[in-house]
């Protein structure tokens, strides 16, 4: 079993920054071998993919691309997402998983932007 805890979330302006975390605990496995992605759910509408990182190369979203960047720490089995020029459309409840969500979802961290 393996348990993920996003932080970092909050209320933030429009074109302000947030840093986002996410530890992953339990049977793992080699995590630094994980492709590890960051995916978001507004109100009403399905989750979708923001941001991921894999060995050697990450991936973004057309709609976060030149915003966000994704980074890990693989001793810590902690990945982030730095989220800066945060806009309305951003808000939504944040969540880390691997590629396909193979582990069970945490709670995810809610992200509001709003002036």
């Amino acid at each position: 079993q393996v348990q993920l805890v996003e932080s970092g979330g909050g209320l933030v302006q429009p074109g302000g920054s947030l840093r986002l975390s996410c530890a992953a605990s339990g049977s793992i496995g080699i995590f630094s071998f994980k492709y590890m992605g960051w995916y978001r759910q507004a109100p009403g509408k399905q989750r979708e993919f923001v941001a991921g990182s894999g060995v050697g190369s990450t991936d973004y979203a057309d709609s976060v691309k030149g915003r966000f960047t994704i980074s890990r720490d693989n001793a810590k089995n902690t990945v982030y997402l730095q989220m800066n020029s945060l806009k309305p459309e951003d808000t939504a409840v944040y969540y880390c998983n691997t590629r396909g969500g193979q582990w069970t979802w945490g709670q995810g961290t809610q992200v509001t932007v709003s002036s």
